[in-house]
């Protein structure tokens, strides 16, 4: 079977990610340049959202029980080393898979659970939400880049010819 539609894309937007990421320094990765976070804080906080929904909510495993403290939204402001970040991220996102190669136009249209109750957004929304988080965070972390100095930076979207358009279904 292949992969829904929207989890192509937040394939797509996770390698785009990284790819704004590739040649990124420890030492630069943990700098912050107010008001924005540091570059590990944006990996690590990508992870703990794909954590929550498609590790927990979905599978109910905690892979990394100290993330959302670390960087998950309205914590304060931490500067976690990238090495780490990127560790937790490659698992995560693997882990997150087996429940995303599952999803169905049905199961889209479903309500998690949390505590018991289902959460405000269908599964299908809280995908979008992912992506749409993934582009917000390479946006901000190609603006740290540039003021950090770097150059060569990616300049526009990748190559798509491996997702593009299909009718759902």
């Amino acid at each position: 079977m292949q992969p829904h539609l929207l989890v192509t894309q937040l394939r797509f937007a996770r390698t785009e990610f990284y790819r704004c990421l590739e040649g990124v320094s420890e030492q630069d990765a943990i700098r912050r340049l107010m008001p924005m976070n540091c570059i590990s804080w944006m990996v690590g906080h990508l992870a703990n959202q794909e954590h929550r929904y498609w590790v927990v909510f979905t599978q109910q495993k905690n892979l990394a029980p100290y993330l959302n403290d670390l960087v998950g939204y309205g914590q304060p402001a931490s500067t976690p080393p990238l090495n780490e970040m990127w560790e937790i991220w490659w698992k995560v996102t693997a882990e997150a898979d087996n429940y995303l190669d599952t999803l169905t136009p049905e199961i889209m249209q479903k309500y998690l659970l949390r505590d018991g109750k289902p959460l405000d957004e269908t599964v299908g929304t809280l995908l979008m939400r992912n992506i749409y988080h993934y582009w917000y965070h390479t946006g901000e972390a190609s603006a740290v880049r540039q003021m950090l100095g770097h150059t060569n930076l990616p300049d526009f979207v990748g190559d798509m010819s491996a997702v593009m358009y299909r009718p759902e279904g």
